[in-house]
């Protein structure tokens, strides 16, 4: 049934061209809930729009996307932009958009990564830590005054006892970023001494924690670009926020009234 639905439909690309000209695109969104996906690419779009690639630069990306769909020849490469409705001009603002997006990035928060990572340095911090947690209260005692004597090891016992994936690796975790714990673990880890072991208790957990060793993060590269791509986020968001309420529902973050409900797709 598939195959025939397809043999009877060739091309899905020229069906959402006929629909977009006969104003059926946007229902076709909704119904996909491509809606919010739409909203946040337009956003993008008006900041980089004024943004400039060298001509180097196109020809690099256009090649890239060519090279992707194997389209060889100018006759191939002409035949797949006719093909997706796209001019010369509009393939290219897609092959370099990502590159026009890296750019804004740069040129909105480059100048001010040096401050921001102080700001984030205890949340992107790494640790390795030992964890074996347990809902069993007497039994993590036990654990836990087996361990302070040396009477078994760490890794031995998560791997019995833990109720956890820890277990798996024998209860060693890491390296990872303060930030991506929970604030009571990552607080506990952050104020720990290696080799320092410790009982808590936390979401119905019984838990034993040590910390193995610290990674104090530097701003290198990897660290620059996630440092971006957090500053781009937190901006997007509030971008979306200043979105008129019609354009905040499809988001969530507005509900709907009666009187936006017609006007919706008006």
């Amino acid at each position: 049934m598939i195959a025939t639905a397809l043999q009877s439909n060739p091309s899905l690309i020229q069906d959402l061209h006929q629909r977009a000209s006969n104003q059926e695109l946007l229902p076709l969104l909704v119904n996909y809930q491509m809606m919010p996906q739409l909203l946040c690419e337009r956003v993008i779009d008006r900041a980089i729009i004024n943004i400039d690639c060298t001509p180097e630069e196109i020809e690099t990306a256009c090649q890239q996307l060519y090279q992707q769909w194997n389209l060889v020849t100018a006759e191939q490469q002409q035949t797949w932009r006719s093909q997706c409705g796209l001019s010369q001009v509009q393939f290219e603002a897609w092959a370099t958009r990502s590159l026009r997006i890296d750019t804004f990035k740069q040129v909105t928060w480059g100048h001010k990564l040096e401050s921001y990572f102080l700001e984030r340095k205890n949340d992107v911090d790494q640790v390795i830590y030992s964890l074996l947690r347990t809902k069993d209260k007497d039994l993590a005692q036990e654990l836990f005054f087996r361990i302070a004597e040396d009477e078994q090891s760490f890794a031995e016992l998560a791997q019995h006892y833990s109720e956890g994936a820890e277990a798996q690796t024998g209860g060693l975790i890491g390296p990872v970023q303060l930030g991506t714990l929970t604030p009571a673990l990552a607080e506990r880890l952050r104020t720990s001494q290696v080799g320092q072991v410790e009982p808590f208790s936390f979401g119905g957990w019984c838990m034993i924690v040590r910390l193995e060793k610290t990674l104090p993060a530097q701003l290198d590269d990897a660290m620059r670009q996630q440092l971006l791509e957090e500053k781009f986020t937190a901006w997007l968001q509030e971008q979306l926020h200043q979105l008129p309420d019609r354009d905040k529902i499809w988001l969530g973050l507005v509900s709907p009234d009666a009187d936006t409900d017609v006007k919706l797709l008006t």
